[in-house]
């Protein structure tokens, strides 16, 4: 048996060759949190019940999708339940729900579901998407034994409004599929396996005053066995992120690689001969997340994504990358300028002139006008105040091409932060970019598949920070005797949430749902060269203790996030 170390250290001598050039270290945090009873033991963590401690009857295990905060309230999506908890609540040891749906599957729907094929485990209603439609209601879908469903809800009291709407292109039949939806200008834009097989992956636009519109259908140059993450809405744009297969790096087999897809919002499909019903603006492009060197080390394999956040002055997204799980293991947290995404997409077409040619970029000359994937009416196409009235070979161009030939470049062209010792894969990922009292601060919160929550400052000006970010604390949450179900430990982090009101981080895992601190600045306590060398902007030595510092903190506080000087302070 090859000790640890040793395969350790062959893993470092093969990204060594790979990359042609010092392959980087990874960073050590400055603090290190461990899981104990005295401490991470002691956070907060919901489990499914009421506040006189019952659960739902017959539920067996929560099996959590996901975490939605809308306005001082957390949603929470799981198998057969819905539960919204009141973030204004004191909890100290465990935290309650305050309503929760029932939203199960009738014995025919189940049965149903087990002549198809699927297993009974899966024959459930898993809750995948929760949306806010507007003040008062929110929009629930739920896979409902792979024959899925979506209905409108109240938000005060999760109480049913109007009759169920098919779920088809809008939730998974699989709650194992990765799925995306948002409103946006009354529309719902969603990403998923329309059909039982999953064969068919849609980017589809629906529920709106505007017309429905889908990807065309199983066409690999759209979409290629395709597992969405996450979309965000920006301008004139939604910006849908995924990882698929590559077509046009087919020749060398099965190569996933990480996709960033764009498409207008305004726009109202093609005509009766060409698009009709289908995006007329969808463009895709690569998303290059690689340690650079002579032949850059890619992360090739998409996990999560933050929404927009504002940057020095840019719009950016962080995401979260791996190696694939056959490969050398290793994760990286890359950045992405929307502004040079949206470069990539006005940049050259690639194209394959036949079955058997390979992928090359289209002269610039062969592109027709108006610009394949424009928003009619913008500033460029004026002349046209809709896309259905785009000329043919226009129309023609955007059916056969959707690729960009460059891919999208992370900030400073590396990983803001990788893991490639050990196993543990980086997941979740959550940014706040008005951390600190003076909100000036981004800090980036990373999940792992063992339980881990890994933080970091983010910054792409100065020097401070030379690799662009602060490594500042690794912290084990992930708490055994409460979250293991059916003797299993999950220690998989399945979504994060922030409460900045309340400086707390809701972390879910498949069975419960742990609120940990955003800054552990007690652990600190009375030692101020401990507080100030922590560097974390939610902390700050005020009358002489560390304590949390909520934005807009009324106190005087000390701090040297930028330094961590701690000159003349006494040890601890």
């Amino acid at each position: 048996m090859r000790s640890k170390a040793f395969l350790q250290h062959c893993s470092s001598l093969i990204l060594l060759h790979f990359t042609g050039a010092f392959f980087p270290e990874d960073p050590e945090p400055i603090n290190i949190v461990p899981v104990t009873g005295r401490y991470t033991g002691t956070f907060p963590v919901f489990l499914g019940k009421n506040q006189a401690g019952e659960s739902p009857e017959t539920m067996d295990r929560l099996d959590i999708q996901l975490l939605k905060i809308i306005d001082r309230t957390l949603y929470i999506g799981a198998k057969d339940y819905a539960y919204s908890v009141g973030l204004d609540i004191e909890y100290t040891k465990d935290i309650y729900f305050s309503d929760s749906l029932s939203w199960k599957v009738g014995r025919d729907g189940v049965d149903n579901c087990l002549i198809r094929g699927k297993p009974e485990n899966e024959c459930h209603n898993f809750i995948k998407v929760l949306l806010r439609k507007n003040d008062e209601t929110l929009l629930i879908c739920g896979t409902y034994a792979a024959n899925p469903y979506c209905r409108y809800f109240k938000m005060n009291s999760l109480e049913p409004e109007g009759e169920p709407i098919k779920g088809h292109g809008r939730c998974p039949y699989n709650y194992k599929d990765g799925n995306i939806a948002l409103f946006s200008d009354g529309d719902l834009y969603s990403a998923t396996a329309s059909d039982f097989m999953g064969l068919d992956a849609v980017i589809y636009r629906s529920l709106g005053d505007r017309p429905r519109l889908r990807t065309v259908k199983q066409d690999s140059r759209w979409l290629e066995k395709p597992y969405f993450v996450h979309a965000v809405e920006l301008h004139d744009y939604i910006y849908f992120f995924f990882r698929e297969v590559s077509v046009e790096h087919l020749s060398v087999g099965k190569v996933i690689v990480s996709r960033v897809a764009r498409v207008c919002k305004n726009d109202m499909g093609g005509t009766m001969a060409v698009l009709e019903n289908e995006w007329t603006s969808f463009l895709k492009a690569r998303l290059e997340c690689s340690v650079p060197g002579d032949s850059p080390f890619h992360f090739d394999m998409l996990h999560s994504v933050t929404d927009v956040v504002s940057l020095d002055g840019m719009d950016v997204v962080l995401a979260t990358f791996s190696t694939p799980a056959n490969s050398i293991p290793g994760s990286a947290v890359c950045a992405f300028d929307m502004a040079t995404v949206d470069q990539t997409f006005a940049g050259q077409f690639k194209e394959q002139k036949s079955s058997v040619s390979i992928w090359t970029a289209v002269p610039v000359y062969e592109v027709p006008t108006p610009r394949p994937g424009s928003c009619a009416g913008s500033a460029s196409l004026k002349g046209y105040i809709s896309s259905n009235a785009f000329p043919l070979n226009t129309l023609l161009f955007s059916k056969t091409h959707t690729l960009m030939d460059k891919s999208v470049p992370s900030i400073a062209f590396k990983p803001w932060f990788q893991r490639t010792v050990g196993r543990d894969r980086l997941t979740k990922i959550i940014a706040d970019s008005t951390a600190g009292p003076s909100q000036d601060y981004t800090v980036v919160f990373v999940g792992s598949e063992k339980g881990k929550i890994m933080k970091f400052l983010a910054m792409t000006k100065g020097s401070h920070f030379p690799d662009g970010s602060l490594f500042l604390e690794e912290m084990s949450i992930y708490n055994p005797e409460k979250c293991k179900s059916e003797g299993l430990d999950d220690t998989r982090i399945i979504a994060m949430e922030l409460d900045k009101q309340r400086g707390a981080l809701y972390v879910a895992f498949p069975n419960c749902i742990i609120r940990a601190p955003l800054g552990n600045c007690e652990r600190h306590g009375a030692c101020k060269k401990a507080c100030i060398a922590s560097r974390d902007p939610y902390c700050g030595w005020v009358n002489e203790s560390c304590m949390h510092l909520l934005p807009g903190a009324p106190v005087k506080f000390e701090q040297d996030i930028l330094n961590g000087n701690t000159d003349g302070l006494e040890d601890c």
